[in-house]
């Protein structure tokens, strides 16, 4: 089942949780750290913005959402709060009961205008067309481990159709521009790269020069769904992802206070923190799916 209640209540019901929490704080007014197994394009934005927004003390990880995933499937990992850059992977992966779904994101070209074939990028008529150069340098995630990394290639099968140019996926891609999500970032400011398919928030919040998608090629648009859903990629172990709008999600996995604490103010943004860093949030943020705790959604 699915519950959507409107944003402003759950910022108001956060207001009261964090209040009727104050007294549950250890010693200096900070609860125990509370474990965060994050997306690695929400790094910056926990690190950075949830963390100064909230009274406990956090440890962040981060990874490939799928890569977090399967950490957590196979017991490798067991935090707190799971936070991931693709909603689905809560089920395909983990069958977890529940999950809020608290943020949107979209598809960008980065490019490096230090270089000449980065420079090529805005100037060019069409965004991919110096891509397609064979020595032109293109950073993108692992889509293995990654969302970002499959959804680039759904972008470009997308494109193809958009734009009516065959074949695109192929003619763009290859092995050698695989980074893991962390990695894929120091490789472009080491000027690595020529530039690299990102979230729209990666470059915000690092000030990266970038093009703009379109909305029928960059899976931010709820709209769309259907258009994008004519896109498919099989992974290597033989998972078929089928292209959706992006939707960040997050489960509480643990019954502590303070974490409950910490979850609501993540899917909430109460201090803007999101948005700041360069995410998208509709007015339907957060929904909660599936058999949500009366502890959570109430």
């Amino acid at each position: 089942m699915t519950h959507a209640p409107t944003r402003r209540t759950v910022l108001a019901g956060t207001a009261s949780l964090a209040a009727g929490l104050a007294g549950c704080a250890g010693v200096g007014g900070r609860s125990e750290p509370i474990s965060v197994l994050a997306a690695g394009s929400l790094q910056n934005a926990l690190t950075n913005g949830l963390r100064d927004a909230v009274d406990a003390d956090l440890t962040v990880e981060a990874y490939g959402s799928r890569h977090a995933a399967q950490l957590v499937a196979e017991g490798q990992r067991d935090p707190d709060i799971l936070v991931l850059a693709d909603v689905e992977l809560f089920e395909s992966v983990l069958s977890t009961p529940w999950y809020a779904a608290f943020a949107s994101n979209a598809l960008a070209v980065a490019y490096n205008p230090d270089t000449e074939a980065g420079r090529r990028v805005p100037e060019a008529d069409r965004w991919y067309e110096p891509l397609l150069s064979p020595s032109f340098r293109l950073g993108r995630t692992d889509p293995d481990l990654d969302p970002l990394g499959y959804r680039t290639l759904l972008a470009l099968e997308l494109a193809s159709k958009y734009y009516d140019e065959p074949d695109l996926r192929t003619r763009v891609i290859s092995r050698k521009q695989v980074y893991p999500e962390t990695q894929l970032l120091a490789q472009f400011e080491t000027g690595g790269l020529d530039a690299a398919v990102v979230y729209r928030n990666m470059a915000v919040e690092r000030d990266y020069p970038y093009v703009e998608l379109p909305a029928a090629v960059n899976l931010s648009a709820p709209s769309l769904a259907d258009r994008y859903a004519t896109a498919t990629v099989t992974l290597d172990d033989g998972t078929t992802v089928t292209g959706s709008p992006i939707a960040y999600g997050a489960t509480l996995r643990t019954d502590r206070s303070a974490a409950r604490s910490v979850f609501e103010t993540l899917v909430a943004s109460t201090d803007d923190y999101l948005t700041d860093h360069g995410f998208v949030l509709r007015d339907a943020h957060p929904t909660y799916h599936g058999n949500v705790p009366d502890r959570i959604n109430n």
